[in-house]
C-alpha cells in the first residue's frame, strides 16, 4: 500500500463519518436511521485505525529491514 493509497482511504473514511453525522437524528440516536448512521460513523472510524496500524507497522518493518 502506497502513502497516496492510505491518505484516499482515510479522506473518504472521513468523508462517510462527516455523511453519516448529517444522518443522525440526535434526539433519537439509537433509534430507525440514526443507528444505521451511528453503525457507519463506528465502522469508518475502525476503518481509519486500521489503517494507520498498517501504516506504522510498514514503517516499523522497513526500519527493521534497513538495520
Amino acid at each position: 500500500m502506497s502513502k497516496t493509497f492510505i491518505i484516499i482511504f482515510v479522506i473518504l473514511a472521513l468523508g462517510l463519518v462527516v455523511f453519516n453525522v448529517t444522518q443522525l437524528d440526535f434526539n433519537h440516536p439509537f433509534q430507525g436511521d440514526s443507528l444505521i448512521a451511528c453503525i457507519g460513523i463506528m465502522a469508518s472510524l475502525c476503518a481509519i485505525v486500521v489503517v494507520l496500524i498498517y501504516a506504522a507497522s510498514k514503517k516499523i518493518a522497513e526500519k527493521m529491514k534497513d538495520d
